[in-house]
């Protein structure tokens, strides 16, 4: 059975089986995905070829996001607008800053899945980096399920902690994909609060 992060020395501990490690890799493997940095090939123009280096979408992306292009709302959740009054302005922002943020966010779920993946029988063992690492990808995580659930208030939250609690009693929700999703967004809040209360003790 799982436990939560205890600070340790200067170590941060958990205990998670195999089951319960092969779960968290693979929520944090799908979140990488995701964010992945979308690299441009090379058009031969070389303006745009330097600008692609740079890991910035061409204009024409650009304009193509100020008319309103729908993007993924599990997207929007994960990488905010800069501007929310002003399409065009949004846009550029977000063709200024998304590839490094990406880039970051990314990194960030890299190494957490290398910590899990390194971990010794069942206890994952985070240092100091490591640990604040794996906090941020574990909210990306949380930010990714919670919009594929639905998750926008905190009416919504209580309403899936209710449906989950009487799962137990209702012998459909074993045909009931949402409720894995709840379940697991359960687990990983979880365990993104154990690690947090050790951050800060």
């Amino acid at each position: 059975m799982a436990s939560g992060f205890k600070r340790k020395g200067h170590r941060f501990v958990a205990q998670l089986d195999g089951a319960e490690r092969e779960v968290v890799v693979e929520l944090l493997l799908q979140t990488h995905a995701f964010l992945a940095p979308v690299h441009r090939q090379t058009t031969g123009d070389p303006f745009d070829d330097l600008v692609a280096t740079l890991g910035l979408p061409a204009l024409a992306d650009s304009e193509a996001d100020a008319a309103q292009v729908p993007r993924d709302p599990a997207m929007e959740r994960l990488l905010p607008a800069g501007h929310h009054d002003d399409p065009a302005m949004a846009a550029e922002f977000r063709r200024l800053t998304q590839h490094g943020l990406r880039e970051r966010k990314t990194a960030n779920l890299a190494a957490a899945i290398a910590a899990v993946m390194a971990a010794d029988g069942d206890k994952v063992r985070l240092d100091q980096e490591q640990a604040q690492a794996m906090v941020v990808a574990l909210t990306d995580v949380r930010l990714l399920l919670g919009e594929r659930l639905g998750l926008r208030t905190d009416d919504d939250a209580d309403a899936l902690q209710d449906r989950l609690e009487s799962a137990d009693e209702d012998d459909a929700a074993e045909d009931d994909p949402q409720l894995y999703l709840a379940a697991y967004y359960d687990f990983m809040t979880w365990l993104q609060e154990s690690l947090t209360q050790a951050l800060m003790s």
